[in-house]
């Protein structure tokens, strides 16, 4: 064992057996026995067994990117370079392409969906933080919706890309986010026209739609 959290343990000695069985039962049985912890303390830390290791390993790789971002300097970045190198951070932080393949056909399943596209939420969820953003309305939304699906397409062809450095990758990336500051222009452009001037009553609504806050501890606020 490499690390005294138990749970941590497990998650490293899963990680040679993903390869081969995924992360399934087997993968988490063996890492009981690779690691020497009580099978009862083992399913106390993770009563899904292999899932919360794949959770784990997922939110691993947040931590990491978060951390490579604080040491980084990107000062001279655009923000929309900053949102690219932020997904980069994340996928290069994934060392074992195939335990993310794993992770992601064990998270297409369907009692395993919504911990899938929670996991992608709070990725997206920590990029924007890590960035300061401080919008508090429906943008609070739209941005994490949108960089989802940023991230979602990114790392399926990332799993797929094999070219020297992952350079595919990385210009696919910057493709996706150069769509969506285009998108962000003709909704700026759409809010100034007639037509969406015409369009702001309705659209006034989505105005009392809040972020979610410590506070209320909820998917989010409707303003009164």
């Amino acid at each position: 064992m490499t690390t005294t959290d138990p749970k941590e343990a497990l998650l490293d000695a899963a990680l040679l057996h993903v390869v081969f069985d995924g992360w399934s039962e087997a993968t988490f049985d063996a890492a009981i026995a690779d690691t020497d912890i009580d099978p009862a303390l083992a399913r106390a830390l993770c009563p899904r067994g292999a899932v919360d290791l794949a959770v784990a390993y997922h939110k691993r790789g947040d931590a990491e990117m978060l951390a490579r971002f604080h040491e980084e300097d990107l000062g001279t970045l655009r923000y929309s370079e900053k949102v690219a190198a932020l997904v980069r951070f994340r996928l290069e932080a994934a060392e074992d392409k195939e335990a993310v393949r794993r992770g992601s056909t064990l998270f297409s399943l369907p009692q395993y969906a919504a911990t899938g596209a929670q996991l992608i939420w709070y990725t997206c969820d920590a990029i924007w933080n890590a960035l300061g953003d401080t919008s508090d309305d429906v943008n609070w939304y739209t941005k994490r919706m949108t960089l989802s699906a940023v991230y979602g397409s990114t790392v399926l062809y990332w799993l797929g890309d094999e070219s020297e450095g992952h350079e595919a990758t990385w210009a696919f990336l910057d493709r996706r986010i150069e769509n969506v500051m285009q998108f962000e222009k003709a909704k700026a452009q759409f809010r100034k026209s007639p037509l969406g001037k015409l369009a702001e009553g309705p659209l006034g609504l989505l105005g009392r739609i809040k972020a979610p806050t410590a506070r209320t501890n909820m998917p989010g606020q409707w303003k009164s």
